[in-house]
């Protein structure tokens, strides 16, 4: 699987809307589209407007929690006010009731816990999840968060981003050690992740818990790089490497629907736009 590309800079038709709402909607469109740090002058020379506006919006987002400054102060990112606004929108929105079904089907096919992640700050956020009925199982509810380097959905996120952008998360980020086979260097993360961009899906195999082993892939998007990948998490006792390899068809068409969901939803809303 070779990563996707970074997408261009978002085009901004609706920064200089009619309200001052507008407008401020518009600036942090061009925010969340950022994976790294953004300052005033990059913005002023970004969207062709007036330095004077653009501080006045900042301080704006800022007082709201929508941005923060970093670095030595010149520099801003996403606040915490902003990314629990997308993860809210994430875990609420209205397709969840077809992706749920997509996930219940998946679990019914492989007779294994599956669920849906999305990549959230420096983590993996559960969306969505649906158990097995079988007696010896894993329980990790919607809402959940696990460390990217070691679960099979944080690596294909990690996967996507040039080796610059991981080098920059990853800097801040302690490798902790959950089990005897976490990865817990630089250097075997980047070989692992080289794998998993070859073989189009990750594992974790032991990883994060003892005993739990997990396949995952992403949802598909087209040009665009995937925030959301499904997975299927068993006791491997029960289900070992070579069996969980072995249901990856039946997790890629899972996938492929989930996709079809997103695109449909996609353009629901540019029609009612």
């Amino acid at each position: 699987m070779n990563a996707p590309t970074a997408t261009a800079p978002t085009e901004l038709p609706r920064i200089d809307g009619d309200t001052p709402t507008l407008r401020l909607f518009g600036l942090l469109e061009v925010i969340a589209a950022k994976d790294q740090f953004f300052t005033l002058h990059g913005l002023v020379e970004e969207t062709g407007l007036p330095k004077p506006t653009l501080h006045r919006m900042l301080q704006q987002l800022e007082a709201a929690g929508m941005i923060q400054r970093d670095g030595d102060g010149r520099q801003y990112s996403t606040g915490v006010r902003l990314r629990r606004l997308a993860e809210n929108l994430l875990l609420n929105n209205t397709v969840h009731g077809a992706r749920h079904l997509v996930l219940r089907r998946l679990v019914e096919e492989v007779g294994e816990s599956c669920n849906i992640t999305a990549f959230s700050g420096s983590e993996v956020l559960y969306l969505d999840r649906v158990e097995t009925a079988a007696p010896l199982r894993f329980y990790l509810h919607p809402g959940s968060r696990v460390p990217a380097h070691c679960s099979a959905s944080g690596k294909l996120f990690l996967a996507q981003m040039s080796p610059a952008q991981r080098r920059r998360l990853l800097a801040h980020v302690p490798l902790e050690r959950f089990t005897n086979k976490t990865l817990t260097t630089l250097e075997a993360l980047e070989e692992e992740i080289e794998t998993v961009k070859r073989q189009g899906y990750a594992l974790d195999d032991e990883e994060f818990l003892p005993g739990l082993v997990c396949a995952a892939v992403l949802v598909p998007r087209h040009n665009a790089r995937s925030n959301m990948g499904i997975a299927i998490q068993a006791p491997v006792m029960r289900l070992d490497r070579e069996k969980v390899i072995a249901r990856l068809p039946a997790l890629q068409r899972a996938a492929e629907a989930l996709a079809d969901i997103e695109a449909q939803a996609e353009k629901e809303l540019q029609h009612s736009a």
